[in-house]
């Protein structure tokens, strides 16, 4: 499935932030029927946040994922990512499902 990184960058070139956006056959809570964007990674360097950065690297991710078909745009985050939580929800996701996950050595 196609994959694109869109970068922020300073007017010093510096990199102040990306997004990697993804499509995958099928996301939780979302339309089966139709490829989804995913946000695969995503991330503002912390000098660098609440300027609206985050906000721009999502849209482009959003036209781009629109551009390839997908009528929706799912994300994940860490139970203990409450910053990333509040990015997320602030900037329209809604949280459908909580997750625990195990390993096992074999």
């Amino acid at each position: 499935m196609p994959l694109v990184i869109f970068v922020a960058k300073a007017s010093d070139g510096r990199l102040t932030g990306f997004l990697e956006a993804g499509l995958r056959s099928c996301a939780d809570a979302c339309d089966v029927s139709h490829a989804v964007g995913y946000v695969e990674g995503w991330y503002v360097v912390e000098e660098w946040r609440k300027q609206g950065i985050g906000a721009e690297l999502l849209q482009a991710a959003e036209d781009w994922a629109r551009g390839q078909g997908c009528l929706e745009m799912a994300s994940d985050t860490a139970i203990d990512k409450l910053v990333s939580q509040r990015a997320h929800e602030a900037l329209g996701f809604k949280m459908v499902e909580r997750s625990v996950l195990y390993r096992k050595t074999l």
